[in-house]
């Protein structure tokens, strides 16, 4: 052969080699490899990171919202609601001196959860010269603070009370109050507020724990169109759906005072 024949079969032979294994001159990638040309593959641990979200600082965290309160009242009238209440009759007076006010009955699903108004506002009478820290019998003032109740009863028939109720004729009532109007049908119905007054009786019980001039006999009680001696009294409507509501298994309590004391 030729030496111009040898050339040419040995440029052949060099062509069909690059032909074969490609003009590339880098290192084939090990064998599973995958990624676009031009990037490098993630390790699997810088994966494993970049899929998990980034933790929130716990300042940067949103706060669990708190249970909500019963409003316009301050932090030592709340402290005084007991713990286990989840019925609260809330009674605001307009002023320290007004016999004017008004009721609106909250509730709590659970002692842990927050108050909900339930029912209400509704109007009501207080004592005539208003609200007073040291209630003493015939100051015609309410006492303000924070009081549960236990019992119930009325002249009325029982419409279905859950507390105890005393249906009994002494509730009857008569004469005129502080304007003039009628009394009569006042104690139709009653819830008896533990002011001075043992848990668990009628609320006809006379027995003073504190003593005769602390006063007693304080109820929730039929408004007669006027201020009361002491107690706090609801048209009779409201009287009647508030003895429907009231549920001992509750633990209710009444939180009374004139707006500002109620603020403490």
């Amino acid at each position: 052969m030729s030496a111009s024949r040898r050339l040419c079969a040995a440029t052949l032979t060099t062509l069909l080699l690059l032909a074969l294994t490609g003009c590339s001159t880098e290192t084939a990638p090990p064998a599973g490899a995958r990624g676009a040309a031009g990037s490098q593959s993630m390790p699997a641990a810088g994966r494993a990171q970049a899929s998990r979200p980034a933790e929130i600082p716990a300042a940067g965290r949103a706060a669990t919202p708190r249970p909500a309160e019963i409003p316009a009242l301050g932090p030592r009238t709340r402290a005084a609601i007991p713990a286990t209440a989840r019925q609260a009759v809330v009674v605001t007076g307009e002023a320290r001196d007004s016999n004017q006010s008004t009721a609106v009955l909250y509730v709590r699903d659970a002692p842990a959860e927050g108050w909900r108004a339930a029912a209400g506002p509704w109007p009501a009478h207080n004592g005539l010269k208003g609200w007073t820290d040291l209630h003493v019998a015939g100051d015609l003032k309410s006492p303000v603070g924070v009081y549960t109740l236990s019992d119930a009863g009325g002249r009325l028939p029982d419409p279905g009370a859950l507390l105890p109720y005393d249906e009994h004729p002494r509730f009857a009532m008569s004469g005129e109050g502080f304007y003039g109007e009628s009394l009569e049908g006042s104690f139709d119905y009653v819830v008896a507020i533990d002011y001075n007054r043992t848990p668990g009786v009628t609320p006809l019980d006379r027995e003073r724990p504190l003593g005769e001039d602390r006063g007693g006999g304080i109820w929730l009680h039929v408004d007669h169109g006027g201020p009361t001696q002491g107690c706090v009294s609801l048209p009779e409507d409201r009287m009647r759906d508030l003895l429907l509501a009231l549920d001992p298994a509750k633990k209710p309590v009444i939180v009374m005072g004139d707006a500002m004391t109620l603020r403490r």
